[in-house]
């Protein structure tokens, strides 16, 4: 995420490195520009670089900045913190949406009955997507290796299609949910081929 001066609602973007390829095909920055990178909401590593006629300056650690004085100087390079950015900019952190939250729901063997310890993740999810009416959800059903692979497949899918019919009769639009199926393609815990494990046999909901 970077911070750019003067700040506009665009201003404010989540930075990573095509981003940063983007930012130096628009070359220079226009004169007294401050630009701030701000670190991911995930953790995952971001850059850009800041270019003028005269250099570029390449910031790559969170709440590094680069000021441009002059179209015919390299950036200036320096450094600012969480508190002091957020200090100078509340109405661009307030544009911000809320981070996306992800769940991750159990199931018994062989079907699509959920398994008791995830009803309170279930009641959660439920909760925090009704609240969200506007958000967009991804489910993504998996299973074991237990049986044949297009039964898997089938199975995962009934099992993201069971959340997702949940969700819509709660009130959420049908139309802002995508389910789908990924069989045992993506293990969470890595097994040998008919191997009963309770951990691949799940679903994971992003709600963002």
């Amino acid at each position: 995420m970077m911070l750019h001066r003067p700040f506009t609602p665009s201003s404010l973007l989540r930075v990573a490195v095509p981003l940063a390829a983007l930012l130096l095909a628009a070359c220079a920055a226009p004169p007294s520009t401050r630009v701030v990178l701000l670190p991911q909401a995930d953790g995952t590593p971001s850059a850009v670089v800041v270019a003028t006629q005269g250099g570029e300056q390449r910031l790559d650690k969170p709440y590094a900045q680069a000021s441009v004085i002059a179209t015919d100087q390299p950036p200036r390079l320096g450094a600012t913190d969480a508190a002091t950015v957020q200090a100078e900019n509340p109405a661009l952190f307030a544009m911000r949406p809320p981070a996306s939250r992800r769940y991750v729901l159990f199931f018994d063997a062989g079907g699509t009955q959920l398994a008791a310890a995830s009803q309170r993740e279930l009641d959660a999810l439920l909760a925090d997507a009704s609240a969200q009416p506007g958000s967009d959800v991804v489910i993504t059903g998996h299973t074991d290796t237990r049986g044949a692979a297009a039964a898997n497949d089938a199975l995962s899918l009934a099992r993201a299609q069971l959340l997702q019919r949940m969700l819509v009769a709660r009130g959420f639009a049908a139309n802002r949910i995508e389910a789908a199926g990924r069989g045992e393609r993506e293990l969470a815990v890595p097994t040998a081929d008919n191997v009963d494990e309770p951990r691949n046999r799940r679903v994971v909901v992003e709600v963002r």
